[in-house]
């Protein structure tokens, strides 16, 4: 795929808070790559830098050092009415949805046709096509208060698609949703990349978000990327401290400390960790939690599963399970060999 968006050593700082004091540094020397057609993500906890990052991409904020290039615009160079014309090509969605209470639905997305000056038969047109592919068609003339959460953030998906922007960039659009709103939102944004080719950047803190519909994601960490890669081998092999406690709060976690000893003193025999993933290939084996249970069975092996369980990210499964298992020694070393490739299996010491 081509590079849509590149950051080359970008940083964002801001005067002191208080006379004195020290200048902000929001985003620091971050470089990133986001490619044409992707769903990119980018979380962080709070105070990370991600939303001023995604401010910068769309230049709502402007650059301290370092340049931003979208397609082959250098974008952080621009001014004024050159500005303002590629920031067109670049829809924005935000948590708290931002409606205009005092439009109907209709008018909230035809609102930024009007500002770039469309004439308002074409105006009428494309807002009744985004709110029939929003799912909207019947709420035309109803004002946001009369609608759901869910329902005011399809308008304002439909209003960022208005001007048929080429990238999307989402601001925490599912922090003020319900789970199930939530889903039907990130369905809703899975569509519009795979149907309108849409570049999405989503910012989040909801691992969730990620695992759903992002198929590359950045971990940032005050105000820098510390990790970048596919979603699914940021959350199944994550290298730094940020990614791990990011990818806890989604993926089983091995027990520590105080829950481990819990476990062992509940339970008899030797501890494993048995991991397994898939290849994402057509010729995957079909590594499953079945088949790691029926590779010890056989072995005539005893054994529990005391923690862990499977997990589905982006459509794939990764398991991190941990077992108690029982018997002399020859017998546990040749079950755990035959549970075959694609499983790795460590001793809890």
């Amino acid at each position: 795929m081509a590079q849509h968006i590149v950051l080359d050593r970008v940083s964002k700082r801001f005067p002191p808070a208080k006379r004195g004091g020290d200048e902000i540094v929001a985003v620091d020397d971050v470089s990133l790559s986001i490619e044409q057609g992707e769903i990119f993500g980018i979380i962080g906890y709070s105070g990370a830098g991600k939303s001023t990052l995604v401010r910068l991409i769309n230049q709502l904020e402007p650059v301290t050092s370092g340049a931003i290039t979208v397609g082959d615009v250098t974008i952080s160079e621009l001014r004024g009415k050159r500005l303002r014309e590629q920031q067109t090509g670049i829809g924005m969605i935000f948590q708290r949805f931002n409606l205009l209470t005092s439009r109907t639905v209709a008018g909230n997305v035809a609102y930024p046709l009007e500002v770039i000056g469309v004439g308002k038969a074409e105006r009428r047109r494309r807002v009744e096509e985004l709110l029939e592919f929003v799912g909207l068609a019947g709420r035309a003339d109803a004002y946001p208060e009369q609608l759901s959460g869910g329902q005011q953030q399809r308008v304002g998906i439909a209003r960022a698609l208005a001007a048929n922007p080429q990238i999307l960039l989402a601001d925490e659009a599912t922090s003020a949703l319900d789970p199930e709103t939530t889903a039907e939102v990130l369905d809703l944004l899975a569509r519009v990349n795979r149907e309108l080719g849409v570049t999405i950047v989503v910012i989040t803190h909801e691992m969730e978000v990620i695992t759903r519909i992002a198929d590359r994601v950045a971990v940032m960490d005050a105000g820098r990327v510390v990790e970048t890669g596919l979603t699914y081998d940021v959350f199944t092999r994550p290298q730094t401290d940020t990614a791990k406690r990011f990818v806890q709060t989604v993926v089983r976690a091995l027990p520590e400390g105080d829950e481990l000893a819990r476990l062992r003193a509940r339970h008899e025999g030797r501890f494993f960790t048995v991991s397994f993933t898939e290849s994402g290939s057509s010729t995957d084996e079909g590594v499953s939690e079945a088949r790691v249970f029926s590779a010890l069975a056989k072995a005539g092996v005893d054994f529990n599963l005391v923690h862990g369980g499977v997990d589905d990210i982006q459509g794939r499964v990764y398991g991190l399970l941990t077992i108690a298992v029982r018997g002399d020694a020859e017998s546990v070393a040749w079950a755990l060999q035959g549970i075959g490739s694609g499983v790795t299996v460590e001793e809890q010491r």
